[in-house]
């Protein structure tokens, strides 16, 4: 059997190929890639109509079927029985790497949990491109998947890693970027961020600076087009040290308090911080002025 990706043509096992695809630039995607696209016999994928514009300027030809969240549990024991059956099946998402910030990863589980073949071709992902790009802290980073749509449930996301000494990383729809900056700004104060729009595109745009200045400016500007990752800088070393660990419990424990029940609040701020569920309930009791 030739070997994947050696551009002779290969034969495949029965499995399933997790590929990634590109972000943007169709230049983007391997010759593995290809290869094995052109090899599975049908390609499971998100929205069959991104991915047939892909395929039709590769000049591949598949059989297409649609998995997503909303179809996964009726389609993946289909998926596994076609395995089975001796079917090679591609699995790719609308654009990048599958499994990151989409349902792939319970088909995967399954597959690999049913002695499956399961192989990774890998390649593209956004937010691996914005790391890139973002000029802030590699060494340690939290892929955060999409904040949630509301600004009380989503100051509650970026409240839990408010003390994590890591580079934050998500993907945001641009049309609720301005209110989502707005909020990481009051909850993660003065940090910095970098938004990385249009990756890999004509209008590729990374905007640096300090997270309350760039949350004031597409606050100003309004929601701009196209797709993006935002990356913000870890918390200083600082504000651990000396005495800044009770305001940080304070702040914590007040934004909690915007859209909990005190003992709610409490308990929230204990896993994150890992202090004493009885003290902190006393202290939001306080600040609640209960």
């Amino acid at each position: 059997m030739a070997e994947i990706g050696s551009g002779k043509k290969t034969s495949l096992p029965p499995g399933l190929y997790v590929v990634a695809t590109p972000i943007g630039n169709l230049a983007d995607i391997s010759e593995r890639a290809l290869d094995v696209l052109a090899g599975v016999d049908r390609i499971a994928c998100e929205d069959t109509r991104v991915t047939a514009k892909l395929l039709t300027a590769k000049l591949i030809k598949k059989p297409l079927l649609a998995y997503h969240e909303h179809n996964g549990a009726v389609q993946r024991p289909k998926i596994l029985d076609m395995i089975k059956s001796g079917e090679r099946v591609a699995l790719v998402s609308d654009a990048g790497t599958p499994l990151i910030s989409d349902p792939g990863f319970k088909l995967v589980a399954e597959a690999q949990d049913e002695d499956l073949y399961v192989t990774a071709i890998p390649g593209p992902c956004a937010a691996i491109t914005a790391l890139s790009l973002a000029g802030l802290p590699t060494d340690r980073f939290l892929f955060m998947g999409f904040p949630p749509n509301k600004s009380g449930a989503r100051q509650s996301w970026f409240t839990a890693e408010a003390k994590t000494h890591a580079s934050l990383v998500f993907y945001e729809s641009t049309r609720r970027l301005p209110e989502c900056l707005a909020d990481a700004a009051e909850v993660l104060g003065n940090r910095a961020v970098a938004v990385c729009r249009e990756l890999t595109k004509k209008f590729e745009e990374v905007r640096r600076g300090s997270l309350p200045r760039v949350a004031a400016q597409y606050s100003q500007e309004g929601a701009p087009k196209g797709e993006c990752v935002v990356v913000i800088g870890p918390p200083e070393r600082k504000e651990e040290t000396g005495g800044g660990s009770d305001m940080d419990t304070d702040a914590l424990l007040k934004a909690a308090l915007n859209h909990m029940s005190v003992k709610s609040a409490s308990a929230f701020v204990a896993e994150v911080t890992g202090e004493k569920k009885k003290a902190l309930y006393a202290r939001a009791l306080e600040l609640s002025g209960k």
